[in-house]
């Protein structure tokens, strides 16, 4: 069963999903409803964009304290830059220098956190917890206030629009979301950065010795996790119809426990994309079916942490059957 579980890591969360979707079916009729399941696609949406970054680094051994941080960084940086009235013409930039702006916000945010790891050497938990603070600091001081919906061009509302697929009913932002972890899932699976990823977080000193560029490698990583964040960016921004320095104060948690429950191991070397996928919908999962089954939200905290502490727990005994 190690092994089984070590060279199929989503295994695990997948029959935890399959078995959490089943009980909660029990407390309550609904649960188990296209609209329902519909609903937790929505809500985890923007986790699960996050998630593939930390995914990402998490992989290389390292973790992002910041990704929170960087995503609503990135979204009031496009939302501010476009930001214009109707009763005034041409206020803001053009929506296709704003948006790149944007995204090329959250590349630089993450070289920032890459460089520190690669040419300082810190840390990447000391790092990102410092680089939290910077970012959530730039928010807050540089973008003074909301951007609502009417002030912003119609292009970054566009992933919160609905679609119908047959019986379900999700927001564009959803199929964003699931076609960065397609695009993600194959470089990881059939391109040489993705193997050079899991080989250094599998063993740095190894892959160093097999010629790997491990500083490059784990610059590109952040890079591209920054990269992520922003285009989670904009989905929180067609989520919420509104930009605002105050959302997803609990982001980078979220998308951590996401990952974990994925089967990702915390050092690195060992996951799937796609288990991080499954993780953010046990999340969703668990949270919407304890709210029907109508348990109190301190209970339902308490249920989220002991699943993360099951899940390392897991990860753990996986990793003795490589001894």
């Amino acid at each position: 069963m190690q092994a089984v579980l070590h060279k199929y890591p989503w295994l695990s969360s997948t029959m935890v999903l399959v078995v959490a979707s089943i009980t909660f079916s029990f407390f309550n009729e609904n649960f188990l409803t296209p609209s329902n399941f519909s609903l937790i696609l929505q809500q985890v949406a923007i986790v699960g964009a996050v998630a593939t970054g930390q995914t990402l680094i998490i992989l290389t051994a390292g973790i992002d304290l910041s990704c929170g941080a960087i995503a609503i960084f990135s979204s009031m940086a496009m939302a501010k830059l476009a930001q214009g009235t109707p009763a005034v013409e041409g206020d803001g930039l053009s929506i296709w220098i704003a948006f790149p702006a944007g995204l090329l916000v959250g590349m630089l945010a993450g070289a920032i956190n890459g460089a520190l790891v690669t040419k300082v050497k810190l840390p990447p938990f000391i790092v990102t917890l410092g680089t939290f603070n910077i970012f959530l600091a730039l928010t807050l001081t540089f973008t003074k206030g909301t951007v609502p919906a009417n002030e912003m061009p119609p292009f970054l509302l566009t992933l919160g629009h609905y679609v119908n697929l047959g019986p379900f009913r999700v927001t564009t932002g959803v199929l964003f979301m699931i076609a960065m972890y397609i695009v993600l899932a194959f470089a990881l699976r059939y391109t040489a950065w993705g193997r050079h990823v899991y080989a250094v977080g599998d063993d740095i000193d190894a892959a160093r010795l097999a010629g790997i560029s491990v500083n490059r490698v784990l610059m590109s990583v952040y890079v591209v996790a920054g990269l992520t964040f922003a285009l989670a960016a904009w989905i929180v921004i067609g989520r919420v119809t509104v930009a605002s320095p105050n959302t997803g104060g609990d982001l980078n948690l979220d998308a951590i426990t996401a990952v974990v429950i994925g089967g990702t191991s915390l050092f690195g070397g060992r996951g799937t994309i796609f288990g991080s996928l499954i993780g953010a919908v046990i999340v969703g999962v668990f949270r919407n079916g304890l709210t029907l089954a109508g348990v109190d939200l301190y209970f339902q905290l308490m249920a989220i942490g002991i699943l993360i502490i099951f899940a390392v727990s897991v990860d753990q005994w996986i990793r003795k059957a490589r001894k």
